[in-house]
């Protein structure tokens, strides 16, 4: 998505169907969970219909937070947007840098950990300061990051001096990086130290596992999901295994690499708990690539 608001993507190549996990035998049903019944092991679709279960596997990929920074609200994110879970919104902030005038600034509200995809935000400001570089030259963009340090700094700090002396600002959570409130009306972000007001304004929320992790009962009060290490089971409710962003999964970083071991893992680990065995521990893996240009990566 990152690609796609620099304009070096097509949108649309983000989109994917299940056409080859139908052709693998897979039943599919499209439709929204509306409940689960962890007792009676069955799964309430929003049409009435119920789906038994002995293993029920969960991705609720993430919720925002939108109660943890005042001012900011679903309505504000057609403003301000968020462009961190859906199409519309990686698509309206894309529109919106396009439509900027040079001379404008960008500024980056990066939340807390735990996040969907750390590195992610710091890619984002990567590629928009590179568009910013080679066709708004006098433009910049501002990165107000709520801590003081993040994955890969030191060789995405080391590129930004490189690529985008004068284009791309970072200011840390102890430079008043942290984003207090944001006034939509007027535009502007509020932080310990300063107020800006920007041209274009992304602001990427504190995060929770997905609404259905609640719904299920995964979930504890930190809002995402602590499980096996071994099999993904949830530790609060039996019988149901959570992967991806919403798990807890130790050292595991929120991203599609880490996800897609994660479900090879738990699919084994299922097929072995239902043959009686078990599971032995698992060797987890994460790739992480991340684009500073469009001919530059750091990994």
């Amino acid at each position: 998505s990152n690609a796609a608001i620099a304009g070096l993507r097509d949108l649309k190549l983000q989109d994917f169907g299940y056409d080859h996990v139908a052709a693998a035998g897979v039943r599919m049903e499209f439709g929204a969970a509306a409940a689960i019944d962890s007792a009676a092991k069955n799964v309430t679709l929003a049409d009435g219909r119920k789906l038994g279960y002995e293993r029920l596997v969960l991705a609720p990929g993430i919720d925002f937070r939108w109660d943890a920074l005042p001012g900011y609200s679903p309505a504000a994110a057609d403003v301000m947007p968020h462009a961190w879970k859906d199409g519309d919104q990686i698509a309206l902030l894309a529109k919106q840098i396009a439509a900027m005038d040079d001379g404008g600034t960008v500024v980056i509200s990066v939340p807390v950990t735990p996040s969907r995809c750390p590195p992610a935000p710091y890619e984002r400001a990567s590629l928009i300061a590179y568009v910013l570089k080679t066709r708004k030259p006098r433009s910049k963009v501002i990165v107000l990051d709520a801590k003081d340090s993040f994955t890969m700094q030191r060789q995405f700090q080391g590129a930004w001096k490189a690529l985008y002396p004068g284009v791309l600002e970072y200011v840390a959570l102890s430079d008043g990086g942290l984003v207090t409130s944001v006034d939509v009306a007027s535009r502007t972000i509020v932080t310990d130290f300063d107020k800006y007001n920007p041209a274009v304004t992304n602001i990427i929320p504190q995060q929770k596992a997905g609404r259905i992790a609640e719904i299920a009962g995964v979930a504890d009060r930190t809002g995402w999901c602590p499980i096996d290490p071994v099999t993904f089971e949830s530790r609060l409710q039996p019988n149901i295994h959570v992967i991806g962003d919403a798990a807890i999964g130790g050292a595991m970083p929120r991203s599609a690499s880490a996800a897609n071991s994660q479900a090879r893992i738990c699919a084994g680990a299922i097929a072995t708990l239902i043959a009686g065995g078990t599971p032995a521990a698992p060797t987890l893996t994460s790739l992480c690539y991340s684009l500073i240009a469009p001919d530059y990566a750091i990994s």
